[in-house]
């Protein structure tokens, strides 16, 4: 495959990214990768599914959305990253890419996301309608319940999670919600009004699932929950057809299995699109 870094300009902090295409054909189609919590496109599947998707025709782009990392700098000491993450910044990031892949003549990709960026995916499908299909790996639940969830789950490393919140919004009502909150087990560093935003204002995965007519395939390793990674309840829900594909001897990052993933998204890629080629 062929492989261009790029920057997209968001109008504050630019983003980061690889654009792969076939080396032997004119690409048959486009696919926007968006990574994980705290992860970027160097890491996980935004760095293993492209030469997978290439080699059957795709071209794909991979990016940072401004949430990226843990923290960051870029060209000077200001910092930057997922420590000051906000929803809204990332669903125009998601925008942004798909805006710049239209203007390569590359309309309408397909989407695949993986935990956080799965649910990102979820709210960038239903908001863009000709969306031909949507991966979801291991997506996150997302809404209001998120948090709870992985609280309950140990994400805190058992910090009282009202006393958290309670924490953080007093921080925002003195005007220092860009103030920095060390909390073990929660990603190491959060700004106060990043962990508020997480609270209140994540996109929900299985309100928005009647939203989402595309077929889908959702993927989940066996060790991960299903009230935080809900396949089966999105399948049910979901406006199109969905697969649901549980991976043996799985965690949340694919480690070890990550060849058998890229697998079974290639299998459903050619079983997906090659019917619709035939009834084009």
């Amino acid at each position: 495959m062929r492989t261009e870094l790029i920057t997209l300009p968001t109008g504050s902090t630019p983003l980061d990214g690889a654009f792969y295409l076939p080396d032997d054909r004119p690409p048959v189609g486009s696919v926007l990768l968006f990574h994980g919590n705290r992860m970027s496109f160097l890491w996980g599947a935004p760095r293993f599914l492209p030469p997978v998707l290439t080699a059957l025709g795709y071209a794909c782009l991979a990016f940072n959305r401004r949430g990226h990392d843990i923290m960051s700098i870029r060209d000077s000491r200001q910092a930057e990253g997922a420590a000051w993450q906000m929803t809204h910044e990332a669903i125009e990031d998601n925008r942004i890419a798909a805006r710049w892949l239209e203007a390569r003549g590359l309309p309408d990709p397909v989407v695949i996301g993986h935990s956080n960026g799965g649910m990102l995916a979820v709210r960038h499908v239903a908001d863009h309608p000709r969306t031909p299909g949507l991966v979801l790996l291991s997506a996150q639940c997302g809404g209001r319940a998120m948090v709870r969830h992985a609280a309950s789950a140990g994400a805190l490393d058992g910090m009282d999670l009202d006393a958290v919140a309670a924490a953080a919004r007093a921080k925002v009502e003195a005007g220092r919600g860009r103030d920095l909150m060390f909390l073990p087990g929660w990603w190491y560093a959060s700004s106060a009004e990043s962990f508020l935003d997480r609270m209140d204002n994540l996109p929900d995965t299985l309100e928005l699932a009647p939203r989402v007519a595309c077929p889908s395939l959702y993927l989940r390793g066996d060790s991960e929950p299903a009230d935080l990674y809900p396949a089966e309840a999105f399948a049910t829900r979901s406006a199109g057809p969905c697969e649901v594909s549980i991976v043996d001897r799985c965690d949340h990052f694919y480690r070890g299995r990550e060849a058998e993933v890229a697998a079974r998204v290639a299998a459903w890629f050619q079983r997906t699109f090659a019917a619709a080629r035939q009834e084009t």
